[in-house]
C-alpha cells in the first residue's frame, strides 16, 4: 500500500492493493462496498465478471450481513453452506459457488467508509495472522479513500475557484508578496486587447501605489484610475490573508466605469439644460406680452399711415424686428419644452429651419455665411425633434467656436441634408481651424475641450452623440488641420413618408 498516491483513483487505489493481495492470501472473489450519504452501494468486484448483483446496486439494511458488521464494526467470517443462518447477501453469494465469506468493515477512526467482502469456493479456516493483516490492509485502505476524497474536494474547490475567477466580468489581479503579479483573470485579457495593451504592466502601473498602501496598512483601498484615451476605472484592493491572519497578498478589482461615467454627465448635463430651458420658457412668456402690445400697436398705426410719410420705415422695421423676435421666441419655447421626448415621426429639415431660427442672427452678427442644402421630400426619421435641434445647435455652436480661431476673411457654414444608404443625413461643414488627427478619437469623450472652463464644458459633442445612438444613429467626422471640419448626422429613417420644409 505504501505506492498508494494521494492523485489517483479509487479504481487505482482498489487494483493496487488487489494485486497485493493475490500474493499474500488466497481467495477467490473480493468486492468493495462505499457508505454514501448512509448508502452501501456496491463499487467494485475482482473478477470484474464475477457477481450477481449488478455493480451500483445498493444493499438494504434488512437482514444484511454487510450492514451488520459495518454497524458493530466487527469482522465476520460466515459459512455460505449453513442453512440456519439466512441474510439477505446468501443467495447472489452462492449462485458464485462460494463456500465462506470474510466481511471487513472498513473505517478510519469513527467514519464508516464501507465493507470489503473475501469469498472462497473452499471452506478454509482463515488464521488469525491472515485476519489481522486483513484488518491492518482496511485500516490503510480507509486512510487512503479518505486522503482520496479529501484531495478530490480540494481539486474541486480549486477548479469552483477558477472557473468562477474566470468567469467574473470585472478585472481580478493577484498580487504576491513582491508587488508582483501571480494571476489575473480572462477580463484583464479581453480589457487589454480592447484598448490595444500589449503587457499587463501598462494596467498594473495604475495599481501599484493602492496596491502597496494596501500591503502596508493591511486594510481595503478604493481610488479611482484614469487610463489612456480616457478609460476610467474605480479600483478596489483587499489583502490576502492566510489562517494565521497573516497577509500573503492582495487581490485588485479593477471595474470600467467609462460608460457609467458618461451616463452620469450626460445625466448632469441634462439637468442643466432643463434648468435652463425652464428659465428660458419663463423668460420668453414674459417678453411674449410686452412683444404682443409692440406688434399689435405698430400694425394698427401702419393700417391709418400714408407709404410716403417719413415714419412709415421706421414703423415698417419695429413690425419686422417684432416678427423676427416672436419667431425665435417660439423656438426658445419649443426648444425648452419639458417633454419625455416622445419619439414621432419628424423632419430633418424641420429641426434645422427651427435651429437656424435661433441661431441665425448670432452666426451673422460674427459675419459667418451660412449656406443651407436642404434635399426636398427627405425622409421622415422617428425621433424627438427637439433632441435632434439639440445635436444641431452643439454642431452650430462649434462649427461658429472653430471659425473664430481662423484667420480666414471669409468664414461659412455649410448645412446640407441627404438621403443616402436608407438612412437620413445631416452634415454641418466649416472652413475653420479645423482638428488635429490625434484629437479627433477624444472629441465624444465627456469634458474633452480646447476651451477654458469658462467658455465650454466639453460636454456637446458627448450628449450629441448620446442622442444620436439613442435615436439609433451615430455622428461621423472628417477634419484637417487649417483647412475645415464636417460633422455628419446618420439617422435611421421612420417610413416611406416624406416631409419637411425648406
Amino acid at each position: 500500500m505504501k505506492s498508494i498516491k494521494v492523485d489517483m483513483s479509487l479504481d487505482d487505489i482498489l487494483i493496487n492493493m488487489i494485486d497485493k493481495l493475490k500474493l499474500l492470501v488466497h481467495f477467490d472473489r473480493l468486492s468493495f462496498l462505499m457508505l454514501t450519504n448512509e448508502t452501501l452501494r456496491l463499487s467494485h468486484v475482482y473478477p470484474e465478471d464475477h457477481y450477481s448483483l449488478e455493480i451500483g446496486s445498493t444493499i438494504p439494511k434488512a437482514q444484511s450481513l454487510y450492514w451488520s458488521a459495518l454497524d458493530k464494526r466487527q469482522t465476520v467470517l460466515q459459512s455460505l453452506t449453513d442453512t440456519n443462518h439466512a441474510f439477505y447477501e446468501k443467495p447472489y453469494l452462492a449462485v458464485l459457488e462460494l463456500k465462506s465469506i470474510l466481511v471487513i468493515p472498513i473505517y478510519s477512526k469513527n467514519k464508516r467508509i464501507g465493507v470489503l467482502s473475501i469469498g472462497r469456493k473452499q471452506e478454509i479456516d482463515w488464521s488469525s495472522d491472515d485476519l489481522a493483516f486483513l484488518e491492518q490492509l482496511t485500516d490503510h485502505l480507509a486512510v487512503s479513500i479518505e486522503n482520496v476524497e479529501l484531495y478530490s474536494q480540494v481539486l474541486r474547490s480549486k477548479q469552483e475557484w477558477e472557473d468562477t475567477f474566470k468567469a467574473v466580468d470585472d478585472m481580478i489581479v493577484v498580487f504576491g508578496q513582491e508587488g508582483n503579479v501571480v494571476q489575473f483573470n480572462d477580463a484583464v485579457h479581453e480589457f487589454l486587447q480592447n484598448h490595444e495593451l500589449t503587457h499587463i504592466s501598462a494596467l498594473v502601473a495604475h495599481c501599484e501605489p493602492l496596491v502597496k498602501e494596501t500591503f502596508y496598512s493591511e486594510k481595503a483601498g478604493h481610488k479611482e484610475i484614469h487610463l489612456r484615451n480616457q478609460t476610467i476605472c474605480e479600483l478596489s484592493t483587499y489583502p490576502l490573508l492566510n489562517n494565521e491572519q497573516v497577509m500573503y497578498g492582495v487581490i485588485a478589482y479593477i471595474k470600467d466605469v467609462t460608460e457609467k461615467r458618461k451616463m452620469e454627465v450626460q445625466l448632469i448635463h441634462s439637468g442643466k439644460l432643463a434648468a435652463i430651458g425652464e428659465m428660458a420658457a419663463g423668460v420668453a412668456h414674459e417678453l411674449n406680452s410686452p412683444l404682443t402690445a409692440i406688434l399689435g400697436n405698430s400694425q394698427l398705426i401702419l393700417r391709418n399711415m400714408n407709404n410716403h410719410d417719413s415714419l412709415f420705415p421706421l414703423l415698417t422695421d419695429i413690425k419686422n424686428c417684432g416678427d423676427r423676435c416672436k419667431r425665435i421666441i417660439n423656438s426658445l419655447l419649443t426648444f425648452s419644452r419639458q417633454d419625455d421626448f416622445v419619439f414621432e415621426s419628424c423632419s430633418i429639415n424641420d429641426a434645422v429651419n427651427e435651429t437656424l431660427n435661433l441661431l441665425k442672427y448670432q452666426l451673422e452678427k460674427e459675419k459667418v455665411i451660412i449656406k443651407t442644402e436642404l434635399q426636398k421630400d427627405i425622409p421622415f426619421i422617428e425621433g424627438n425633434q427637439a433632441q435632434i435641434e439639440q445635436i444641431i445647435i452643439n454642431l452650430l455652436l462649434n462649427a461658429k467656436a472653430a471659425l473664430e480661431e481662423t484667420l480666414r476673411e471669409k468664414k461659412e457654414i455649410l448645412i446640407k441634408t441627404s438621403f443616402q444608404f436608407h438612412e437620413v443625413h445631416l452634415s454641418v461643414t466649416d472652413n475653420g481651424i479645423g482638428i488635429e488627427e490625434e484629437r479627433l478619437s477624444e472629441i465624444f469623450h465627456p469634458f474633452h475641450t480646447t476651451k477654458s472652463s469658462k467658455e465650454g464644458t466639453g460636454l456637446g459633442l458627448s450628449v450629441s452623440i448620446g442622442i444620436a445612438k439613442s435615436h439609433g444613429g451615430t455622428i461621423e467626422v472628417h477634419s484637417k488641420w487649417n483647412k475645415g471640419s464636417t460633422f455628419i448626422l446618420k439617422l435611421p429613417t421612420a417610413s416611406d413618408k416624406v416631409g419637411g420644409t425648406i
